[in-house]
């Protein structure tokens, strides 16, 4: 298994003011305006075979467990990809794609939760002591979240940068999320499970290549 698959390793065998823009200024998307699909796709293409010879045979290799049908960037995420993909030859993006969703759907659920011990493991020291405050804050409230991810829509690698060895890739998650908020006595607050609601997040990934811990990491996150 390479570097790359093994994106978080905390996840089973696999995969600053930072909080604040951490779920978009929705403290865990507790509640927030259901929005039409009306905006248009960033423009994207598929991964050139130039980036790293032979990249469409290991992207299409049944062995890899990995055949995205959708492997997409934006344009000005080309140059990073190929720093990062001969700086560390056993990078792939298909599977670091599907690690980001997998670390999506675990962050979230850490988060509403309070698995401070996943969140430990899948975050940088910031942010993962903004979390830590935002958990601290909702439990002195008495408060829970009865938050569920329905499905992960669409992903797209907006920008990947590497810099004095550290590359750091930016991915676009839109979703939809029912989010309820309850009292210390289980009444709802705010929210409800029957109505999901679209969420646009901007997530970047860190990880040093030289080090030999082969896990990426958030350390950064904003609103699409």
């Amino acid at each position: 298994m390479n570097g790359t698959i093994i994106i978080l390793a905390a996840i089973a065998a696999f995969l600053g003011f930072r909080l604040y823009t951490l779920l978009g200024k929705r403290t865990g998307h507790e509640q927030e305006p259901m929005m039409p699909r009306s905006e248009p796709r960033p423009e994207s293409r598929t991964v050139p075979p130039v980036l790293r010879p032979n990249i469409e045979e290991e992207l299409q290799s049944p062995n890899s467990g990995y055949i995205p049908a959708e492997l997409l960037f934006e344009p000005r995420a080309e140059k990073g990809l190929r720093e990062i993909m001969l700086a560390d030859r056993d990078f792939n993006v298909g599977p670091f794609i599907d690690g980001a969703k997998a670390a999506y759907r675990m962050i979230l659920e850490a988060y509403w939760s309070g698995d401070r011990a996943t969140l430990r493991s899948l975050t940088d020291d910031d942010t993962y002591a903004a979390f830590v405050e935002a958990i601290e804050d909702r439990e002195a409230r008495g408060e829970t979240l009865d938050n569920r991810l329905v499905t992960i829509d669409h992903v797209i690698l907006k920008d990947a940068d590497l810099h004095r060895g550290l590359a750091r890739l930016t991915v676009r998650i839109d979703a939809d999320i029912a989010a309820v908020t309850r009292d210390a006595d289980g009444n709802v607050l705010a929210g409800s499970l029957t109505d999901a609601v679209e969420t646009h997040d901007v997530w970047t990934f860190s990880r040093n290549l030289s080090s030999h811990d082969p896990n990426w990491k958030l350390d950064e996150t904003d609103e699409a």
